[in-house]
């Protein structure tokens, strides 16, 4: 299985010339940029002020990070294309990313399985487009392909050991909204997006859904909806100093959104709104070492059923009736990252040592699993003959939300209650060429599902993406 991970990719690395890596770090600033410096990345608008981001400061490429845009890739500037056309303020990017993974130890069989994600996307400068000082619209779809280990081996783990897998193997709009600046310090975006866009940030660099994407989204995913699924929504951010931010937004809550089927969006079906906020320190490269630090939380209006109570108040694993319905159901989380050695370079991280730290509380009322720890690190520059490597670790806590876990004791068909899950992931990013990143890596999940007498799984997988 594991030569056959290695041979899949083969041709892609001998076709690679060793080249230093130009990477394209989403690292916040609020320096004001050229549109060469933004050139690759379709999130940000090329010509206008960039805005205090609360983004992702770890010190790695994004070419196969499955929840933000890649740079431009393998086909370059080709016939002067992406200069005539950033010159006409439109950027465009595609990207294939592939995970790939076979279980060493743990679930019922012993199987290799690749899933992947193509994504395609757009961002238009609107004042070189229309003339509107400030606009920004961006369009991107996402299709999805493959095969899942975590459920073909039957694995039993709370979080994916593939997280590019799920929300439907289909073709996704993933953003079509339109972005405002509204003088120095106000921006406001609206159409179709996901709160993991702009709150809780963080990213996919890891193959384990454990540290991928905006923590609460893993949590409470019925609700909050991170990458590919989007939302109609509208979020507002002020910006009081350029070091610091404060935002706001609306989601609706609409349970068709998960739909397998192509979609521009739903108007009918909406269940409730998700209402998050969120306080940012960007901590920028004139102060030294990079780093963001983020709080937030959430209220959602939609109906939702307790865990544990029936419409009478009493344990629903005894009684068997309906569940007490919650009219409402929050969370709160942090977020900080911060670079501790190395040098920056125009807001990058050029190397050194970088750490993370995610922390999610969702309520207990209705919430299987209420709350999740990740922590970790990053290491750029590991190997100087190496240019642009990488090399990441992260250990992480899943917990069943312990009124589900009451609810199991009282339950005497079941074989076994459940508790925390735990994860680790360490990976080695190479970049063979400017369009190609591979990212082998290890992951070991203890007491999956939050079983303890579950066997412990071993993973071997290959993390990688090609970009246009």
């Amino acid at each position: 299985m594991l030569a056959t991970m290695i041979w899949g990719w083969a041709p892609l690395l001998m076709a690679a010339p060793m080249a230093p890596q130009q990477t394209t770090d989403p690292v916040p600033t609020s320096a004001r940029i050229t549109p060469d410096a933004a050139a690759g990345d379709t999130q940000r608008t090329p010509t206008r002020r960039r805005p205090v981001r609360p983004s992702d400061s770890a010190p790695s490429a994004i070419t196969a990070d499955t929840r933000r845009t890649p740079p431009p890739g393998i086909i370059g500037d080709w016939h002067d294309i992406r200069t005539r056309l950033n010159e006409r303020g439109i950027t465009v990017t595609a990207r294939y990313a592939s995970e790939s993974a076979a279980n060493v130890t743990g679930g019922r069989k012993t199987l290799f399985r690749e899933t992947g994600q193509f994504d395609a996307g757009a961002l238009f400068d609107l004042e070189k487009v229309m003339g509107l000082k400030g606009g920004a619209f961006q369009a991107t779809l996402t299709y999805r392909r493959g095969r899942n280990l975590s459920d073909d081996a039957n694995l039993g783990t709370l979080q994916q050991v593939q997280e590019v897998y799920g929300r439907g193997q289909t073709l996704r709009l993933t953003q079509f909204w339109y972005e405002q600046r509204i003088g120095e310090r106000f921006e406001l975006k609206l159409g179709r997006t996901n709160p993991g866009e702009d709150f809780a940030i963080f990213s996919c660099h890891f193959m384990n859904l454990s540290f991928c994407g905006a923590q609460p989204g893993n949590l409470v995913g019925d609700y909050w909806q991170n990458w590919p699924v989007s939302q109609w929504g509208a979020r507002l951010r002020y910006e009081p100093r350029d070091d610091l931010y404060v935002q706001g937004a609306v989601y609706e809550i609409n349970p068709r959104n998960l739909d397998n089927d192509f979609f521009i969006g739903h108007f009918k079906g909406a269940t409730g709104v998700l209402v998050p906020a969120e306080i940012g320190w960007i901590r920028n490269a004139s102060a030294g070492r990079i780093g963001s630090y983020k709080l937030g939380g959430w209220i959602a209006t939609a109906d939702a059923p307790d865990v544990f109570l029936d419409v009478n108040r009493r344990p629903v694993a005894i009684t068997g009736l309906a569940p007490l319905e919650r009219s409402s159901r929050y969370g709160v989380y942090v977020n900080i990252q911060q670079q501790l050695t190395g040098k920056t370079k125009d807001g990058k991280a050029e190397n050194g040592l970088s750490v993370f730290l995610n922390a999610t509380q969702a309520d207990r009322a209705t919430s299987v699993t209420d709350n999740q720890v990740a922590a970790g690190l990053f290491y750029k520059g590991l190997v100087p003959a190496v240019p642009g490597d990488v090399l990441g670790f992260g250990v992480a806590r899943t917990h069943v939300n312990g009124r589900v876990a009451d609810g199991q004791r009282l339950d005497p068909t079941r074989p076994a209650v459940q508790g925390s899950e735990y994860a680790a992931e360490v990976y080695y990013s190479i970049h063979p060429a400017e369009w190609l990143e591979m990212r082998p890596n290890v992951q070991f999940v203890h007491h999956p599902g939050g079983y303890a007498q579950a066997d412990d799984v071993t993973i071997l997988g290959l993390k990688a993406a090609f970009t246009l």
